[in-house]
């Protein structure tokens, strides 16, 4: 498996600079993504490749299920270089239907270290029973869960410290929610945006969904 991923890296390298004689030497020069994407572990979401974006256009974090927990430096460290160092405008978080850990955070077995992790979509899942249960069927009370899951997302980036002291400075940092489809190969806006000056942190996930 390993030869076999050289070989395709071999050959993808070569159609590259076939391609454009320049582009490695450009993409080495410097990083100046326009996005910073917050993203699903996912391995058929992958972000430059569903948003339609060349390497070097997006800054990817990705985790089981895209949650934002407010005490995972891994997310912390990635979204302050962005913000700072990138100094990247366009933040997005993104989740999909069909969501495996979406999934996981509803189903009453064991799935070791994961279930700690999806606490927050459980609780999400409590808070919102009743607008989930106007839902057909249990995937989509799956699929709407992915939604508020991804709002939650976008309120929880905006109560950072990180995102907090870059407007307070003036940066025009957005916050936006997006979610995508498996089945249609489709991103949709799910109209949470947020920019500087347009942030409570009083607001909850519901709110920001209507």
């Amino acid at each position: 498996m390993l030869e076999m991923l050289i070989k395709k890296n071999i050959a993808w390298s070569g159609e590259q600079h076939e391609a454009d004689p320049d582009y490695f030497s450009h993409l080495a020069e410097i990083q100046e993504p326009e996005f910073f994407w917050i993203g699903c572990s996912d391995s058929r979401v992958p972000a430059n490749v569903v948003a339609g974006l060349d390497p070097g256009e997006v800054f990817v974090h990705r985790n089981v299920a895209n949650v934002v927990h407010s005490s995972d430096m891994n997310l912390l460290s990635a979204l302050e270089f962005a913000v700072e160092a990138l100094r990247v405008r366009e933040i997005i978080v993104c989740g999909h239907y069909g969501c495996g850990g979406v999934k996981a955070a509803t189903e009453d077995l064991p799935h070791g270290l994961a279930d700690h992790w999806l606490e927050p979509i459980r609780r999400l899942a409590r808070a919102y029973a009743v607008d989930l249960g106007r839902e057909p069927d249990l995937e989509a009370q799956r699929d709407r869960l992915s939604e508020l899951n991804v709002v939650e997302g976008v309120r929880r980036v905006c109560e950072t410290p990180i995102l907090q002291r870059a407007w307070r400075r003036g940066a025009d940092v957005r916050v936006h929610g997006l979610i995508y489809g498996l089945k249609d190969g489709r991103l949709r806006d799910l109209d949470c945006s947020v920019g500087p000056g347009h942030f409570q942190s009083a607001h909850s996930a519901e709110e920001a969904a209507q």
